[in-house]
């Protein structure tokens, strides 16, 4: 009997140690999947953190990218053109230049730009046209007499600087081959210039045709002297 009491507490000793380790590895197993469940929880909020950090920082790039752009580009419209505005100062590298943009663009022909301006004809030459227009050089204006060139371009003397640089402007496109000797033109100032060719070379007005360069809105000859309307 004895025995028989040993070997049924020992067979509910084995089953009761039995159910504990079981209830163990499951707790163990759960502790490990939570465990692991909050390791990856951590890890998605980690990615999730660098991930926000990276395009934040490739926005900030790209914003400061274009900003120094549009620096760059404000600090190139200021350069030699900065001085055209209106018609003339409208940027545009493409296309071939008017009659305005080729003389600014021209070391000798700082004055006639300058008289341009001081007359108030720069966005009027900027504009379709066509014109043809004959280009005193620097040069040439520096063969006027003495304090005329600076007599002119005076506010009081506006109307002589008009009259003068009206004189030398053809509306219309006037190329070198149309050029033949005894011609004559009529000014946008309402006065004619004469036209003659000798030995290949042609001459408005005894002036000599040194260069002429086509234009968007027509074409510009360079001269050199600077062409004074008929007296009145």
């Amino acid at each position: 009997m004895t025995d028989i009491l040993l070997q049924h507490d020992n067979r509910h000793n084995r089953r009761h140690f039995s159910n504990l380790f079981c209830t163990g590895i499951r707790y163990i197993r759960c502790a490990g999947t939570l465990h692991l469940h909050n390791n990856k929880m951590i890890m998605k909020k980690n990615y999730l953190f660098f991930a926000v950090l990276l395009m934040s920082t490739i926005l900030w790039l790209a914003c400061n990218d274009a900003a120094t752009g549009t620096t760059e580009a404000a600090t190139a419209t200021t350069g030699s053109d900065a001085v055209l505005s209106g018609q003339s100062g409208v940027q545009d590298n493409e296309s071939q230049k008017d009659v305005v943009k080729i003389a600014a663009g021209s070391a000798d022909h700082t004055t006639l730009v300058k008289a341009l301006q001081a007359a108030g004809y720069v966005d009027a030459l900027s504009n379709a046209g066509p014109f043809t227009v004959f280009a005193p050089t620097n040069a040439a204006f520096d063969k006027l007499p003495a304090g005329t060139l600076t007599d002119l371009l005076k506010p009081a003397k506006k109307d002589d600087l008009r009259n003068i640089l009206e004189y030398h402007v053809y509306i219309g496109v006037l190329r070198p081959e149309m050029l033949t000797n005894g011609q004559t033109f009529g000014q946008a100032n309402g006065d004619n210039i004469s036209i003659t060719v000798n030995d290949g070379k042609t001459l408005v007005n005894g002036a000599n045709i040194i260069a002429s360069i086509p234009a968007s809105n027509g074409i510009i000859h360079v001269i050199d002297a600077v062409l004074l309307p008929p007296a009145k």
